[in-house]
């Protein structure tokens, strides 16, 4: 019992989610129609890219990034800067996890060693909501952006008309709250750059452009997933591990949960009812109470409206810790420095979040 307990609170979402698939399959036994719930596509890409912006990571690409950034810094606030715009850029291309994972950490070891550890704080914040933020903007900025562009066949240009004048938005906001960071002069000692280990960074670099070939159509998924893991498994097979397989299971139980929602046709017709006309704001507030992954996942199914949709979830990435995983994992990295406060973090994260959250749901509306 100790084991599931620990599992449960290592794996709340995935445990979750299996439990609604199970109850759902009750209601609609499996069948035949069973396999054509799965999103094939959407899940190559996830675990391809997991993959191999884990190599980028273990070939240097980031810390060496971030190293050389912050050595040309001269103050908090340009430290911190820096620290939030990385997280913010690198998002729309490593997702908002992993950028987190990358900078967060970092932050820590600059900010303590320049003896600022008081502004750790409200850096960790803006770097967490620069991640969520940064990376609406690509279909490969988070799971439920190539999720939705996977799902709804979308353009290229009708994603990036849909999310670039939120994230456009979202960049002023968050550079007007990088000048609240104090301008105390620091020079953070941060000894010799990491190193870069050049044939790894190639091979990734390569590998990256191949599943981008496949975000826009040019190259079949199969041909991807084939190229990634033949090439991983030869040069560097321990990586292939590196995946996050929780959060793909994740998504197989809300497509089976999902998709025998929609074979109960009393369900179905309610969704359908409840989001029409209000697929953003439903979007943002299931967001808030099953994070925005899942929201995706479970209201596609049941609208035509994917601009709408997909503003809605990923807008809704601000506002509750739960509202984004990558939120929990701020959280978690800031927790675990010396002299963390999380109680204070919560507040500060709480305030920050949800003023943001009312100005973009304003812009975003606004919009259409």
């Amino acid at each position: 019992m100790e084991r599931v307990r620990s599992f449960f609170r290592r794996e709340p979402v995935l445990c979750i989610a299996a439990a609604a698939a199970l109850i759902s399959c009750f209601f609609v036994p499996p069948d035949g129609e069973y396999p054509g719930y799965i999103d094939f596509r959407t899940l190559a890409l996830l675990y391809a890219l997991m993959t191999v912006v884990a190599g980028l990571g273990k070939a240097g690409l980031f810390t060496s990034l971030a190293h050389s950034l912050c050595v040309r810094a001269g103050s908090t606030r340009a430290i911190g800067a820096m620290l939030v715009m990385l997280s913010f850029f690198s998002a729309m291309l490593i997702t908002n996890d992993v950028a987190l994972l990358t900078f967060v950490p970092f932050a820590v070891v600059v900010l303590t060693m320049a003896g600022r550890g008081q502004d750790l704080i409200r850096v960790v914040v803006l770097q967490t909501v620069a991640a969520n933020l940064g990376s609406m903007l690509t279909p490969v900025g988070n799971p439920q952006n190539l999720y939705l562009y996977s799902y709804y066949n979308m353009s290229a240009g009708a994603f990036f008309a849909a999310t670039a004048p939120v994230w456009l938005a979202s960049l002023v906001l968050l550079a007007l709250c990088c000048l609240t960071l104090p301008r105390a002069p620091i020079r953070p000692q941060l000894g010799q750059a990491p190193g870069l280990e050049r044939k790894l960074l190639a091979l990734y670099t390569a590998l990256f452009i191949l599943c981008l070939t496949t975000v826009v159509r040019l190259v079949p998924w199969p041909v991807m997933l084939l190229g990634v893991v033949a090439a991983v498994g030869l040069l560097d097979r321990k990586t292939l591990l590196r995946a996050d397989f929780m959060l793909l299971a994740t998504f197989v139980a809300f497509f089976v949960f999902a998709g025998n929602l929609a074979r109960i046709g009393a369900v179905d017709a309610l969704l359908r009812r409840l989001l029409d006309g209000r697929e953003f704001l439903t979007g943002l507030l299931t967001s808030q109470a099953i994070s925005n992954v899942p929201a995706a996942l479970l209201l596609s199914g049941f609208t035509d409206n994917a601009k709408a949709l997909l503003l809605g979830v990923d807008v809704g990435g601000l506002g509750t810790p739960i509202a984004s995983l990558a939120s929990l994992i701020g959280l978690k990295l800031y927790s675990r420095s010396e002299g963390a406060r999380p109680g204070r973090f919560l507040a500060e994260f709480t305030a920050v979040n949800l003023a943001l959250l009312l100005i973009l749901s304003a812009l975003a509306l606004a919009m259409g």
